[in-house]
This record gives C-alpha cells, sequence and structure tokens, in this order.
C-alpha cells in the first residue's frame, strides 16, 4: 500500500496571502498569524506575497488572477465576514467559498480558506489569535501540506497503482494533460504487468 500525506518540513515555496481588508481589526491578526506560520516552516519571507482587495467578496477574483499568472504554488485567503440583520452575509460568504473552490478546482493551484464566517464580533476575535486559535495560521498549515501532496502525487511513478501499472514520462499524459489510453500497451514479465509506451 502507498501512503501520501502532506509533510510540513517541505513547506519551500510560493505563497500568495489574497486579504480582503473589510473588518480590517479582525483580519490584520489572521494575516499576521499566517505569515508567522509560513516563516516558522522555513518558507522565506520573499516568497510570501500579501494582496489586499475590499472584502472578501472580492477575494476569488484576485485568487484567479494570480492562479492563473502560473508563479505561485499555493494561496491563502483571509477575511472576516460577520452576520448582520440582512441577507447579506449569505451572499457574500457563499460566493467568496464558491468562488474560491472553482478557482483551484480550474487551476490546480490549492486555495486555503481562511475566511472567517461568524455570527458576532466576538466569534471572530476568539479565532484570530486569542482562546479559539488563529485560523490564519490555520489556513497557512493547510496551504503547506496541499503544497507537499500535490508535489508527491506530480512525482509518482506509478498509474493504476492498485494494478500494478507503471507509466513512463511519455506515455502518462496527451497534449491536453489527460492519460493517453491509446499509446499504452501492456507486457507481462516475471515481475508482474507493467505498462510501456506503443513502439
Amino acid at each position: 500500500m502507498q501512503m501520501i500525506e502532506g509533510q510540513y518540513t517541505e513547506a519551500d515555496g510560493r505563497y500568495a496571502i489574497v486579504v480582503g481588508r473589510f473588518n480590517q481589526f479582525v483580519v490584520d491578526s489572521l494575516v499576521e498569524g499566517a505569515v508567522d506560520a509560513l516563516v516558522r516552516h522555513g518558507v522565506d519571507e520573499d516568497n510570501i506575497t500579501v494582496i489586499r482587495v475590499p472584502g472578501a467578496y472580492e477575494i476569488p477574483l484576485a485568487a484567479q488572477a494570480v492562479a492563473e499568472k502560473g508563479d505561485v504554488d499555493a494561496i491563502i485567503a483571509l477575511g472576516a465576514v460577520i452576520r448582520g440583520s440582512t441577507p447579506h452575509f449569505d451572499y457574500v460568504a457563499g460566493e467568496s467559498a464558491s468562488g474560491l473552490n472553482k478557482v483551484q478546482m480550474d487551476t490546480g493551484v490549492p486555495c486555503a480558506f481562511g475566511v472567517l464566517t461568524v455570527d458576532t464580533i466576538e466569534q471572530a476575535i476568539e479565532r484570530a489569535g486569542t482562546k479559539a486559535g488563529n485560523k490564519g495560521a490555520d489556513a497557512a498549515l493547510v496551504a503547506i501540506e496541499m503544497v507537499s501532496v500535490l508535489r508527491q502525487i506530480s512525482e509518482r511513478d506509478t498509474v493504476g497503482s492498485a494494478d500494478g501499472f507503471t507509466a513512463p514520462p511519455s506515455a502518462r499524459s496527451d497534449h491536453s494533460g489527460a492519460l493517453s489510453m491509446g499509446a499504452l500497451r501492456l507486457s507481462a514479465d516475471s515481475g508482474g504487468r507493467h505498462v510501456s509506451g506503443r513502439s
């Protein structure tokens, strides 16, 4: 059995922190927590970029622009949406979360969700470095772990490992990035079944 799990000791990479400025008195603490967590795990401060946007609703668009540029390994989204007396909270919180998920699925760049969605100011403060920890730091750790996991997956030499198939680099994908089954054939040897490129 093969096991892939993120390692915090392999945190080196380029990280963008996209920050919704609204409720800044809370958000600044989240940013401090995220930067501190990254640096403590070996990330050079020169490889951390902080991008500020008006609020949580605008975070996905900025994250998409950063991800599409292709020069970061992970994005950390930070913000604070506090419920009020209108449905505004539900629209902002929901669209921020779904937008960030779409960015990471479309681009392959992990987006760690560190946007607080809380009912009260007190709950936000508790999650920005007091008794409930710092969710900015937590999001940074998620980003580190996902970078490690994706690197390990990309470096694997096996495809369909449960069947014991091994694909050489030339046969793993076509121009669309999908596995090209037509370029593979099976051959048998004493070690089991292996996949090799069609000659």
